[in-house]
This record gives C-alpha cells, sequence and structure tokens, in this order.
C-alpha cells in the first residue's frame, strides 16, 4: 500500500500511439504487407483483379491510418491522463482505493496524485490462461509499473467484504472475454465496496465510431450494455455514464446497500 503523493508522471508527444504500435505491430505489420503487395501487384493484373486488389488494400490502408490518428488524439492529444475529474465524478473522496489494470498500468501513480490521503493499491489481474491476446502479452513483456502491484484472481479479489471505497479499472475489463469472467469479477468488486463505494469503469466501446476507428480490431471491445448488464447482475447501480471522446465510455457503478 501507498500512501505518497507522487508527481504527475510525464509523458511525450506520441508515447501513446508508439506503444499501440509496439503492442499490435504483427497487426500493422500485416496491414502493411497487404498494402505493399497490391500496390507492386496493380500495373500487372488485368482490371477486374484490380478492383479486388482495391477492395483488400483500401480498408486495410483506411483502418491502419484512421487507427494511429484516433490512438493519437486519445492517448496523446486528449487529456485522458488527467483523472482530476474523479474527484467530481465521484459522490466522496475515498479514504482507501484500488487500482485493477492487466500488467500494464500508467494510472495508479497518477491517482496517488488525485487522492494524496487516501490509501491506495495497484491490483494486476493478468492471467496467461485467460488472457490469451498477443497485445496484452506484448504489454507484459513491456511492463509499466511505477506502482507496486499485488496480484489477484478476477474472481477472488484479496480484500475483505465492504473495505474499499472505490475501485478503477481503466481498459483493463475488456481482457476479461467470457461473461461468466466478468459477472465473477463485478461481483468481487460489489463484494469489497464498501456501503456507498463506488467503481470507475474506463472502456472503449463496439460501436460505430471505434469501428470507423479500428475496423474489425472494434470486435476486442463490449458494446455499453455488456457493462451494464454486468453491474445489474452484480448488485451496482449504474450512477452516472458518459463519453470521454467518441471512443472512450466512462461508467460510475455504485454499491448501495
Amino acid at each position: 500500500m501507498n500512501t505518497a503523493i507522487a508527481a504527475k508522471p510525464m509523458r511525450g508527444e506520441y508515447q501513446g500511439v508508439l506503444q499501440i504500435v509496439h503492442f499490435n505491430w504483427r497487426t500493422y505489420l500485416a496491414a502493411s504487407m497487404a498494402v505493399c503487395a497490391a500496390t507492386a501487384a496493380w500495373p500487372l493484373v488485368s482490371p477486374s483483379v484490380r478492383w479486388l486488389l482495391f477492395a483488400c488494400a483500401a480498408p486495410a490502408a483506411f483502418w491502419m491510418a484512421a487507427s494511429l490518428a484516433v490512438s493519437h488524439y486519445v492517448y496523446d492529444r486528449f487529456p485522458l491522463y488527467d483523472l482530476r475529474w474523479l474527484e467530481r465524478a465521484l459522490t466522496q473522496t475515498p479514504k482507501r482505493w484500488i487500482n485493477v489494470h492487466a500488467g500494464w498500468d500508467e494510472t495508479s501513480q497518477l491517482l496517488q496524485a488525485v487522492f494524496p490521503g487516501a490509501i491506495g493499491e495497484a491490483v494486476d489481474l493478468f492471467d496467461p490462461r485467460v488472457m490469451t491476446e498477443a497485445s496484452i502479452r506484448q504489454a507484459r513483456r513491456a511492463r509499466q509499473l511505477a506502482v507496486p502491484s499485488t496480484p489477484a484472481r478476477f474472481d477472488a479479489l484479496p480484500f475483505e467484504d465492504g473495505t474499499v471505497d472505490a475501485v478503477f479499472v481503466i481498459f483493463a475489463a475488456h481482457e476479461l472475454r467470457r461473461s461468466e469472467q466478468r459477472a465473477a469479477f463485478f461481483g468481487e468488486m460489489a463484494r469489497v465496496l464498501t456501503t456507498g463505494g463506488e467503481a470507475v469503469l474506463i472502456e472503449h466501446a463496439r460501436d460505430r465510431w471505434n469501428f470507423l476507428a479500428f475496423g474489425p480490431g472494434f470486435l476486442h471491445f463490449f458494446p455499453p450494455r455488456i457493462w451494464r448488464e454486468a453491474a445489474r447482475q452484480a448488485g451496482l447501480e449504474l450512477r452516472s455514464e458518459f463519453a470521454m471522446t467518441p471512443f472512450v465510455r466512462v461508467f460510475v457503478l455504485r454499491r448501495a446497500r
């Protein structure tokens, strides 16, 4: 546990988009190769085949450029990592909070600065048997853990009932791909929260905006209704829901009793 006031870490101008490329380099390499192959073959094939090349290469080129542009906007240009808005989003300042991540943690140090008088703890849910995406394994190899983390299971958080005032889950819950996994995790959040305690979930959404930005990659995210239903089943009230950019949504959940 850590109660120290942390200085806000400096981020590079292109840090966010470079991290996206680093974690998903195989996808970007495949898209680049497809575009290059289509360009090289273009003068050598018949007009009918050119339409097929265009139908394959144009979406790959568009989504490669769009995903990089949107990632730069969301993670580098938008003040995503200025978490002072949490003071207004929560109904009370937490005395104890946990920040749940899946091995890549850029926010626990920021939360310490926002809530300097609170006891805060980073919690690492990564489980290679559950979280099998290549991108998350790449992120694990480049681990960003400015604050030491407590290893935990998504279905057994290592905290007593009703002892945590706030739970933060920032771009991590979607790594639980199965509905029963998400239900177990939300049930654990509800269990450890105090009465009136709140959970803040930040995620991309599987919607038209993220489809335009990431193409088929938007299927890695979940529709907002999935998070609302998981909260309802766990007995958590949806206190507020709002957009941070067209691509990122925030859900503030409350344990009523």
